[in-house]
Parts: C-alpha cells; sequence; structure tokens
C-alpha cells in the first residue's frame, strides 16, 4: 500500500508530517494522488498559519498519535467550544 492511499484513511484529522525540507503540525484538508493539502497549525498560538501543498514523494515520515497531537486536538477543542457560546 503506498502512503498517499493510506494517508487518504486519516483526511480531516491532526497530525504531524516531516518532509524533505521540513516539518509541520497540522489538519490533514485533502490527499490528492500527487500532493496532500495541509493545514498548519502554529503550536504557539493553536491558529492556522498557513495552507500548503506537498508534493506527496517527498513525505519522510507522518505521525498520527502521540502526546503533542493529543495536545493539539485538546486545545483546539477547546477553542471550539468557546467560539460555539458567542
Amino acid at each position: 500500500m503506498k502512503l498517499v492511499e493510506r494517508l487518504k484513511e486519516f483526511e480531516g484529522q491532526y497530525l504531524f508530517i516531516r518532509w524533505a525540507t521540513g516539518g509541520e503540525y497540522g489538519k490533514l484538508l485533502y490527499v490528492g494522488d500527487d500532493f496532500v493539502e495541509l493545514s498548519v497549525i502554529d503550536i504557539e498560538t493553536m491558529k492556522y498559519k498557513e495552507t500548503i501543498l506537498l508534493y506527496a514523494p517527498l513525505i519522510l515520515e507522518v505521525s498520527i498519535g502521540g502526546a503533542d497531537i493529543a495536545r493539539i486536538i485538546a486545545e483546539v477543542s477547546s477553542q471550539m467550544s468557546i467560539h460555539s457560546d458567542n
């Protein structure tokens, strides 16, 4: 199974992606045949800072779970409940 095929199962989830020249935490928006769209989160402010398109063959590592990912999900979830009350 190719990485792109496996990543399609995780669209809409938060993860960490490392590629040839960098790495970022973010929300996986779209997985195509040749590229991946990631909405990058600034882990200091927990705000979306940019959306990037990555050429899929350059992806070296994907982390779907772990303490950092859990913290990001908790922070984003807490901000969602604050905004929904207003």
